[in-house]
């Protein structure tokens, strides 16, 4: 390895200092071409398939009409006037150079010159800007991010065009040089929780992101891993990322990764969803009460309903007919968290099941699954009714994690009911309640906010869609 950091102005001398570091000669994919440049020897390295051939044509063919009189002579002035390409940058450092090869950008190296010509001519291999098939809505756009970072910066520059929105990129991973966008508006965003973020991000040591976005979060906060209540809100969608930006929330953008990683958040703020702003006031707030409601007896209806037929005396007449009526010949808390694990493992036979056989297979497990399980006695009609309630309910908002945080805290709530009863059953609501205001956001907020600390005014707007607030120019009288 060289002992400089900076680069000879000898193009051979270059070639064989990277040929050594990027080990050109065991690497198919990693090249390396001579052009002459107005009587100048000449070089490039690139990756194959990550560069656009018509612009490396054109500019080859540019390159080769060049005559020693065109050619300025400092890198900066062939990077300006000379280079007909925007995205140029120029280095001198060994180990930018390295990273930007790997990265796909073109580096070229002109015998004379002390700088390297990084054009950025790169194309990554990308799907469409679909609509995400987990946030999907019932009203506006149908965009999506995709795993191209330059794409989703796009389209979030196109909803907000505005000068103060800032584009921070970072690189995180000694090996995997991940590029990250850290986004937020100048002015809006809280400066201490931005310098904090920043920091981290400067800061952080780590070998590779090799789970994106979940790899960021861990590294930039390192909560208690007994809390499974999340701390972060992660979306695919472009116009919620835009809105939290707006609304002076930081977000996240990962190379790879079709998801923007939203901070701060609290609960109220993962619960929201892009159809409670889509549709008039009145529709947005009954579908945002009606998510809270589904979500809280998504937490507490089976744990209940077992507490009830532990005491059947407490049950009133008019709910009589909650009462099992055919024999149980499993207890009741083993079929509870036998159908808890059963659900998840359709979910990922159903992940891994070919998209042409899904919807027949899953037919069959509804009918003939679930018909021979109650016949056989293994599992009530009753229990089957509820926990289908809970399965379905879970999918009431866009959040996996918290809605495994749900089904964890209902997972502890029926087996403190089933042990200790009524004891059991409160002891598990405060244990909830605690995990809950125990949990803070990465700006040191609380978890529960406007509710604890409480804030009416705060409280009311997370609750009820209210009217965009519009100003109009008074007419003259």
């Amino acid at each position: 390895m060289n002992e400089n950091t900076q680069i000879s102005e000898t193009l051979r001398e270059n070639q064989s200092l990277f040929d050594t570091l990027l080990s050109t000669d065991q690497n198919f994919d990693l090249l390396f071409r001579t052009a002459r440049i107005a009587g100048h020897e000449a070089g490039y390295y690139f990756i194959d398939g990550f560069i656009k051939d018509e612009i490396m044509e054109k500019l080859l063919e540019f390159f080769y009409s060049l005559t020693p009189e065109d050619l300025p002579d400092d890198s900066s002035g062939l990077s300006m006037d000379a280079l007909p390409y925007v995205e140029v940058d120029l280095l001198a450092d060994i180990e930018q150079i390295q990273n930007a090869v790997l990265s796909g950008i073109v580096c070229l190296f002109i015998d004379g010159f002390s700088k390297c010509f990084a054009i950025d001519c790169r194309t990554y291999p990308s799907r469409s800007v679909e609509e995400p098939e987990k946030d999907k809505v019932l009203r506006g756009s149908r965009d999506g991010f995709v795993e191209t970072l330059i794409s989703n910066t796009a389209l979030i520059r196109r909803r907000i065009r505005s000068p103060r929105l800032t584009m921070e990129m970072h690189q995180v991973g000694e090996s995997s040089h991940t590029d990250i966008v850290l986004c937020y508006m100048e002015g809006r965003a809280d400066p201490k929780l931005l310098e904090t973020v920043r920091e981290r991000l400067q800061t952080v040591k780590v070998d590779a992101l090799t789970m994106n976005q979940e790899s960021i979060a861990e590294c930039i906060y390192r909560g208690k891993w007994y809390n499974p209540f999340p701390k972060f809100k992660y979306t695919e969608r472009p116009d919620a990322a835009a809105a939290g930006i707006l609304e002076g929330k930081l977000a996240i953008l990962t190379d790879n990764s079709p998801a923007a990683l939203m901070l701060p958040e609290t609960l109220f703020d993962i619960l929201e969803e892009a159809d409670d702003f889509y549709f008039p006031p009145v529709t947005g707030t009954y579908l945002r009460l009606s998510r809270f409601l589904i979500g809280t007896l998504a937490l507490f209806l089976t744990p209940v309903w077992l507490l009830l037929m532990q005491n059947p005396q407490w049950i009133p007449e008019w709910l009589a007919f909650i009462q099992i009526r055919e024999t149980v010949y499993v207890p009741l808390i083993l079929q509870l968290l036998a159908l808890e694990f059963a659900i998840d493992g359709l979910k990922l036979a159903a992940i891994n099941t070919p998209s042409m056989l899904t919807t027949p297979l899953s037919v069959i497990a509804a009918l003939v699954i679930g018909d021979f399980a109650a016949q056989s006695g293994w599992f009530n009609s009753e229990t089957m009714l509820y926990m289908a309630f809970v399965t379905i309910a879970n999918y009431m908002q866009a959040s996996y994690e918290l809605s495994y945080a749900f089904k964890f805290m209902r997972m502890i709530l029926l087996i403190l009911t089933w042990g200790f009863n009524l004891w059991g059953f409160l002891a598990g609501v405060i244990l909830i309640g605690v995990l809950m205001l125990t949990n803070k956001t990465i700006s040191g907020e609380s978890y529960l906010y406007p509710l604890i600390p409480f804030d009416g005014r705060q409280l009311a707007r997370r609750l009820f869609r209210k009217r965009i607030a519009c100003d109009y120019p008074k007419k003259a009288e």
